[in-house]
C-alpha cells in the first residue's frame, strides 16, 4: 500500500475544493496562469503526502495565494504613487528648464540648486534674512538678474563657482548677497570673507555697494585705501573689527610680506571679481600675486567664486582642476557685448584721421556723458591737450595720477561736472557709470576681451548704449576678432571683416601682450615741441 491509498483511506468521505472559479480569479485579481501554477502545488501535495494531512493545508495554501494578491496590490499602489512622483519631478524639471532657457542660463555641475525668479524666493527657499532682501531692493534691483538667479542659491548652498555673465549685468550683487547672508553676524575671529580685484576704482566701488547691503546686518567692510590703513590692517586688533575685506592684490601682497603679515586664516569667502585679468602674467596681470593670496587663506573650510564678464581657457582650466564641486555658470554666450550698446566700426584712415572723426562728432552733438579708451598715460595726455581747446568740458584718468586725483575725477564724472572722460585700459574693468551714453575706442582694442570690458562700460543696468570704434591700417590684424564679437552681438558688420584672415596664435599673443607705435595725437609742430623740452631742460639745471 502507497501513500496515495492512505490518504484515500483516511480522507474517505471528505470533500476538498481544489479548483478556483472565475468569480474567485476576479475578486482577487490572480490571473489564470498564477491559479493553475497554485492548483498545480495543490495536486503535488497530495502526490508526495507520506502521513496524514492537517485538514487545513489548503486553507493555509489559500491564504497564500490571498496574500500574494495583497502583495501585489501594495506593488502596484506603490508603482502608482512612483509615476506620479516622477511625472511631478519631471515637470518640475521641464519648468526650471524653461528659465534657464528663457534667461539664457548655461549651468554645468553635479547636483545644481534651482534658480529663483523673486527676491522672495530666496527668503522662503535659502532663508536669507530679509533685511539682505530689502537692502537690495533699495539698491534699486527689483528683479533678480539671470546672473543673480542661478549664481545666488549656488553660493548660498556652499558651492564653489565659476560665474561669466555681460558687463552691466549685477555680479557685484551677486556675490555680496549669498556671503553676506553665509556670515550670519558679526564676529571678533577677523576677516571672514576677502574680495580681490583688479583696480583701486573698482574696489571703492565694491565697498560702496558692500556698506549697502551690509545696513542693518551688523557686518563691517573694511577696504584698504591708504598707506597708514595698510600698517593699521597687520594690527591684530585692528583685524578683529572687520568681517569683510575689500582689496587690490598689489595692496594685499605688500602686507602680507611684511615682519607681522595681515592674518587671513579666518578667511570663508574667497570672491575673485573680474579673475581672467587676474589670471593675466606679467605686467599686466596679477598671477603671481594671486598665488601667494591663495596660500595666505588656508582655512579648511574656505570656499571660493570666481567671477568674469569674459571666459577664458585659462581661468576655466584651474578652476576645473582645483575646485571641489565647482559649477560654472554663465550667462548669454560667451565673450559677447550686451545686445543694449549699439556698435560701429569706423574706418579713419591714419591716427590723423582719428583727432578729425573725433571733431566731426562733437560737431555733430555728442550727448554726454562720453568716456574715450585711449591705449597709454601719454596718449591720453596728448588728447586732453588737443580737446580742452575746442571748448570741450574734458578731463583725463590713468595709473599715472594719485589717488586723490583719480578719486576727484571719477566723483566729478558721476556728478556730470566732466563731460567727457579720457581714460587707458585702467577704467575698462567693472566701474559702473551710470547711464554712459556713448563709449569712444580712439585705439583700437588688442583684443577681444579689451574690446567687450570697454564697450561694456555702456548699456548697464538695462540703459541703452552707443559704442564707435575708430579703426587705420594698422589696426588689421585685430579687426577680425572685433567684428566677430560684434556679429555675435546683434549688431551689422561688413561681410569682408569676418571673411579675412585669421591672425596665426603666435601673432595674436603678441598683440595681446603688446601696444602698437603709432604717430603722435598732438597737432603742436614738432619744433616747438622741441623747444619746450629745451626749455625745460634749461629751467631744470637752473633750479639745481
Amino acid at each position: 500500500m502507497d501513500a496515495h491509498d492512505i490518504f484515500r483511506k483516511l480522507s474517505y468521505g471528505a470533500k476538498f475544493n481544489t479548483k478556483i472559479t472565475a468569480s474567485d480569479k476576479v475578486s482577487s485579481n490572480i490571473d489564470v496562469k498564477h491559479v493553475h501554477n497554485v492548483n498545480n502545488r495543490i495536486d503535488s501535495v497530495k502526490k508526495n503526502v507520506s502521513v496524514k494531512p492537517e485538514p487545513y493545508d489548503e486553507f493555509i495554501l489559500l491564504d497564500s495565494i490571498k496574500a500574494e494578491s495583497d502583495c501585489t496590490k501594495v506593488k502596484i499602489i506603490n508603482k502608482k504613487k512612483d509615476d506620479r512622483n516622477n511625472h511631478q519631478r519631471d515637470q518640475e524639471q521641464e519648468s526650471i528648464n524653461r528659465i534657464r532657457k528663457i534667461n539664457r542660463i548655461s549651468v554645468v555641475g553635479k547636483k545644481v540648486p534651482n534658480p529663483v525668479e523673486t527676491f522672495d524666493q530666496l527668503i522662503d527657499q535659502y532663508n536669507v534674512m530679509p533685511q539682505i532682501v530689502d537692502n537690495l531692493k533699495l539698491c534699486g534691483y527689483t528683479a533678480p538678474t539671470p546672473i543673480q538667479m542661478q549664481a545666488i542659491p549656488v553660493m548660498l548652498k556652499g558651492r564653489q563657482i565659476l560665474g561669466c555673465a555681460p558687463t552691466g549685468s549685477g555680479k557685484t550683487a551677486t556675490f555680496l548677497v549669498p556671503i553676506i547672508n553665509n556670515l550670519a553676524e558679526p564676529s571678533k575671529n577677523g576677516f571672514r570673507s576677502l574680495i580681490v580685484c583688479p583696480t583701486r576704482e573698482l574696489a571703492r566701488q565694491i565697498f560702496r555697494e558692500c556698506n549697502q547691503l551690509t545696513e542693518g546686518t551688523g557686518l563691517i567692510t573694511h577696504l584698504i585705501s591708504k598707506v597708514s590703513q595698510k600698517h593699521n590692517a597687520q594690527s591684530v586688533n585692528f583685524t578683529k573689527k572687520f568681517d569683510i575685506l575689500i582689496t587690490t592684490p598689489n595692496r594685499l601682497i605688500y602686507l602680507l610680506k611684511q615682519d607681522k603679515p595681515i592674518n587671513l586664516k579666518s578667511v570663508e569667502w574667497l570672491i575673485v571679481d573680474e579673475s581672467d585679468k587676474l589670471f593675466e602674467v606679467g605686467v599686466r596681470g596679477f598671477r603671481e600675486q594671486l598665488a601667494d593670496i591663495y596660500r595666505a587663506c588656508d582655512s579648511a573650510n574656505l570656499k571660493r567664486a570666481m567671477f568674469s564678464a569674459t571666459h577664458t581657457y585659462h581661468v576655466a582650466k584651474w578652476c576645473k582642476k582645483n575646485l571641489k564641486g565647482l559649477i560654472f555658470v554663465s550667462v548669454g554666450h560667451r565673450n559677447t557685448t550686451t545686445d543694449l550698446v549699439e556698435q560701429k566700426l569706423l574706418f579713419v584712415g591714419n591716427e590723423h584721421g582719428k583727432l578729425i572723426a573725433f571733431r566731426n562728432l562733437i560737431h555733430e552733438g555728442l550727448h554726454p556723458p562720453v568716456l574715450v579708451f585711449v591705449q597709454s598715460k601719454e596718449r591720453a595726455k596728448s588728447l586732453f591737450s588737443e580737446l580742452i581747446y575746442d571748448g570741450v568740458n574734458v578731463d583725463i584718468i590713468h595709473a599715472g595720477r594719485t589717488q586723490l586725483q583719480r578719486d576727484n575725477v571719477v566723483k566729478a564724472f558721476r556728478k556730470g561736472k566732466i563731460w567727457v572722460l579720457i581714460c587707458t585700459e585702467l577704467m575698462g574693468r567693472g566701474i559702473d557709470f551710470k547711464g554712459i551714453n556713448l563709449v569712444i575706442n580712439y585705439d583700437f582694442p588688442q583684443s577681444a576681451i579689451s574690446y567687450i570690458h570697454r564697450v561694456g562700460r555702456a548699456g548697464r543696468a538695462g540703459r541703452p548704449g552707443k559704442a564707435i570704434t575708430f579703426f587705420t591700417e594698422t589696426d588689421k590684424p585685430a579687426l577680425r576678432s572685433i567684428a566677430t564679437v560684434m556679429k555675435e552681438s546683434g549688431c551689422d558688420v561688413p561681410e569682408y571683416m569676418i571673411g579675412m584672415k585669421k591672425t596665426n596664435k603666435k601673432l595674436k599673443r603678441k598683440l595681446e601682450n603688446s601696444v602698437p607705435k603709432r604717430s603722435t595725437i598732438s597737432t603742436t609742430p614738432k619744433y616747438l615741441i622741441q623747444k619746450k623740452k629745451k626749455l625745460k631742460q634749461m629751467t631744470a639745471n637752473h633750479n639745481r
